[in-house]
């Protein structure tokens, strides 16, 4: 690429401490013995729940940052153009950092400390994998970086993991044909060469420089004058070969894993087919809060699936009990039950038929039952209340990907659970009696003629009473829900319902029992606040708790809150993808393990694979002690690679601990941990 400058080429550094396992690059970013390593690029400690570093640049801008060397491929018209000579003396400088960058923070307390270059090998997925058609290909990745920068390289590898040793065969890309793109790239740290000038690396003056140099700022008028103006840049060599080559004058570890990206980019551009997206992702599955009682509703009852299938297929990973269900040899908390069922919360108990005979078990907290679906039910805790319920968890998740998203697009919240947006607070009634009044009409109706001709089969029992015994919660919130299949006069009807008694009459069916009989009006009451009746519902004396959602600001910057449905709890979510994502597009027709549905259909599906091994988080709202509840469990977990945040120890630690209006807020994990 350099070969027509007509002079000696730089070499990369065949002498370097090969990073060839995850976990050696940590070790050495801190000094042995020592908590605490400090130069003048970055602030290393050893805390308890990892490692954290704090460079000397925290950039959250890249204005003005990307160069690109002239000769290759065509420059973007927003990209900065650098001709070859300035790029071969930038790589020259690159290779020849000062000694002390060059200083293992391991030896650092050494009388004669260790100073070299430390590399790493990446291998980051290009093109997922197509089942039995290509393998998933990746490329080559390999990081150089001065001693002092180890961290940096912690950090790239504790997101897309160890490509092993270069020199040896079993980690050699060019000798695996199958899973090579044929791409290679290297990244070069060097945040020294903010100090050089724009004459040192061979850009013209002002006078001799062109149109685009002189827009670029790719010359200079006073011998002084620093390249870039001494700002951080990374600056890029490549062509149509598949070899890049940048040099990062800067150690912001978010410039490293972009420029990861960039070149996974790269490569897929050149290899076809493939995209790198900027996407996020997550398999989410659907919950429900069945309240106090699970089994009545029919469609709990699913014809297709037996426990005797189950135990032919699966039975030696369980314990088969004589009453008809199962325990999971390897996770005894994971009990294998029938699809026709009834679970009890009030009784503790999960009843079925077997062989003519009634069967029973004890309903537990801590227990995760298991129907022949895959249907799975939990007996949990209510967060802001001191009852229970029953939740239900779907057995297959829908994957929400996000694609080709710009900065600050919501990859990351896709993810994210929407508990944290949940709050808990007494349910409020108007008037008690004569709001109850309004409940009792919506529990007397006759529901009998609610549907249009040729949808009565939609409901096996349309005689059933809300109240009934065989109508479950989720059946209720169907019968008070606007739907195609009713009549335009009971929609109309529905509709003049307003939210607040629905949401009544909603919570007096999770908790009635069937002792109440009709007098289900005794158990409810409010308390007499100066001689009038108040606002706050009770039950039994104890107060109703209800669960309301936090939908952004009004003008007055105060929160919007919403009243979820009864039934409402939050989809449980696995995060599939995080910023970085490989795709391909294929005909459905190909993919054998499509959904039988989908086996004939004439579209494409897209395949996509998260790029990283581990995913990097920038917890924005955990700044509010409490809130995001995900990121403060992480954080307080060990084996953490931190960065930009302040050490606490001593005094300053006391401080916090001691603020018990601040510190009171935070989860259980963070608190323990502080």
């Amino acid at each position: 690429y350099l070969a027509d400058l007509g002079e000696e080429t730089p070499r990369l550094p065949n002498n370097t401490f090969v990073l060839d396992r995850h976990g050696v690059a940590r070790e050495l970013s801190l000094p042995m013995g020592k908590d605490e390593f400090k130069s003048e690029i970055v602030s290393s400690y050893r805390v308890k729940q990892g490692v954290l570093h704090n460079p000397a640049s925290d950039r959250r801008t890249t204005k003005g940052s990307f160069h690109i060397t002239e000769g290759g491929l065509p420059i973007p018209g927003d990209k900065k153009a650098v001709p070859k000579a300035t790029f071969a003396a930038m790589l020259r400088h690159a290779l020849n950092p000062p000694e002390e960058l060059l200083v293992l923070p391991f030896t650092a307390e050494e009388p004669k400390p260790a100073r070299m270059f430390v590399s790493l090998l990446l291998r980051p997925v290009v093109c997922p994998e197509v089942p039995g058609l290509e393998a998933e290909k990746s490329m080559e990745i390999r990081f150089f970086a001065p001693g002092n920068l180890v961290s940096n390289l912690d950090f790239v590898e504790s997101i897309f993991g160890n490509g092993g040793n270069p020199y040896l065969p079993k980690f050699d890309a060019a000798l695996d044909v199958e899973h090579w793109t044929g791409h290679t790239g290297c990244v070069i740290l060097a945040p020294h060469l903010v100090k050089l000038t724009k004459r040192e690396v061979g850009l013209p003056h002002w006078d001799q420089a062109t149109e685009r140099q002189r827009k670029d700022g790719m010359c200079w008028k006073e011998p002084d004058e620093l390249y870039n103006d001494g700002q951080a840049f990374k600056i890029t060599a490549r062509d149509e070969r598949g070899v890049i080559v940048t040099i990062l004058a800067d150690n912001y570890y978010g410039y490293c894993k972009k420029e990861v990206k960039t070149q996974i980019g790269y490569a897929a551009n050149l290899y076809g087919l493939a995209e790198e997206e900027h996407a996020g992702g997550a398999l989410a599955f659907p919950r429900r809060n069945h309240g106090e009682e699970y089994g009545v509703d029919s469609r709990t009852r699913d014809p297709n699936y037996s426990f005797e299938e189950v135990v032919e297929r699966y039975g030696e990973i369980m314990e088969v009990q004589p009453e008809g269900y199962g325990i999971d040899k390897r996770f005894p908390e994971v009990i294998y039950v029938p699809q026709d069922l009834r679970m009890d919360l009030n009784r503790q108990t999960i009843t079925w038929w077997k062989d003519g005979r009634k069967q029973q078990i004890r309903l537990q907290p801590g227990k995760i039952y298991i129907q022949p679906n895959g249907y799975k039910i939990e007996m949990k805790k209510h967060p802001g209340a001191p009852s229970w319920r029953l939740v239900g968890t779907d057995p297959e998740g829908t994957l929400c990907h996000k694609p080709s998203t710009v900065s600050g697009g919501g990859k990351s919240e896709i993810s994210k659970s929407l508990n944290d947006a949940v709050i808990y607070s007494p349910l409020f009634v108007d008037d008690l009696q004569a709001d109850l009044d309004r409940v009792q009409e919506i529990f007397d109706r006759d529901y009998t003629d609610r549907f249009k001709p040729g949808h009565e089969h939609e409901d096996r029992d349309p005689t059933r009473k809300p109240l009934s015994e065989e109508r479950s919660l989720g059946s209720v919130i169907k019968l008070l829900t606007p739907s195609s299949s009713y009549t335009d006069e009971y929609n109309a009807w529905l509709e003049s319902i307003p939210p607040r008694i629905l949401a009544l009459a909603l919570m007096i069916k999770r908790f009635y029992r069937p002792e109440w009989g009709d007098n289900w009006r005794e158990h409810l009451s409010v308390d007499v606040v100066d001689g009038a009746p108040g606002h706050e519902l009770k039950l039994h004396d104890r107060k109703v708790i209800a669960s309301y959602l936090r939908m952004g600001f009004d003008r007055n910057n105060k929160w919007r809150v919403f009243k979820v449905r009864q039934d409402f709890i939050a989809a449980e979510k696995l995060q599939m993808e995080d910023d970085i994502t490989a795709s391909i597009v294929v005909p459905a027709r190909v993919l054998s393990d499509c959904r039988p549905e989908e086996a004939d259909n004439p579209n494409s599906v897209k395949l996509v694979r998260n790029c990283e091994y581990r995913l990097f988080q920038r917890p924005d709202d955990a700044i509010i002690p409490g809130y995001d509840k995900q990121a403060e469990k992480d954080i307080a977990s060990p084996g953490n690679f931190l960065a930009n945040y302040e050490p606490l120890k001593g005094e300053k630690l006391t401080e916090v601990v001691e603020d018990v209006m601040t510190f009171c807020n935070f989860t259980e994990p963070m608190r323990k941990l502080l």
